[in-house]
């Protein structure tokens, strides 16, 4: 009977342990170690033209399920809603819904994954995040026009946050230009509700449903590693 209580003290110590450490980017630097050493595994297979499997609009869910309100109990900035974009050395660019459904639309039937352990078949539609990056010449140091094929001008990271604050998520350059990443604005071929993020969230099939961020607010660019 010691013997249990003593290994169950054990998790509880090397957890307290890792409280302890240094931070580094916000977490433990343990932690980030761990995060690093798996991102540099996974950039090891990752590659821009591996597509998410995709399946016919008839198989998604209606309604899909939701999941979190973080980022979205105020709906007052919707009344004249825009995404800010934010570079270093360059003034904030402001992007209404009405000018982001200008660009080209793109529809997306993937299987959308939960940390939770949940995934569905879920129907997005939206514009492409690399072709609304190219169409405004965003996110390249230079601030010359972005080249899809010349990845060493853009910026490390993409920021994007809900317009309270809220919530936000970080993402690598190269999953952000992912031929699949959306600024998604409609599910089933309606507009986005509410509690799924409207009017545009972000739809990502290369990341977990916690990176999706709903009710995009900013869009940052930049070389450190954004709040995540």
């Amino acid at each position: 009977m010691l013997g249990f209580g003593l290994a169950g003290l054990v998790p509880v110590g090397i957890w307290q342990w890792v409280k302890h450490q240094p931070d580094a980017d916000g977490i433990p630097a343990v932690l980030r170690r761990v995060l690093n050493a798996n991102g540099n595994v996974a950039n090891v297979y990752f590659s821009p033209t591996h597509l998410a499997p995709t399946y016919p609009a008839n198989r998604a869910a209606n309604p899909p399920r939701t999941n979190g309100m973080e980022g979205l109990e105020s709906e007052a900035e919707l009344t004249k809603y825009q995404i800010t974009i934010e570079q270093p050395g360059r003034k904030p660019l402001k992007v209404s819904i009405d000018e982001l459904k200008k660009l080209p639309k793109h529809e997306l039937v993937f299987n959308f994954k939960c940390l939770e352990g949940w995934s569905q078949i879920q129907h997005w539609s939206g514009v492409k995040l690399a072709d609304f990056i190219t169409h405004y010449g965003l996110g390249t140091r230079s601030g010359k026009a972005p080249s899809i094929d010349a990845l060493d001008d853009f910026y490390t990271y993409v920021g994007m946050e809900t317009p309270d604050g809220g919530y936000y998520v970080g993402v690598d350059m190269p999953s952000a230009l992912h031929p699949q990443t959306l600024l998604a604005f409609e599910m089933n071929g309606q507009p986005i509700s509410a509690e799924h993020g409207a009017p545009v969230r972000l739809i990502i099939p290369v990341k977990y449903g916690v990176k999706n961020l709903k009710r995009i607010g900013t869009i940052r660019f930049a070389d450190e590693r954004p709040r995540d």
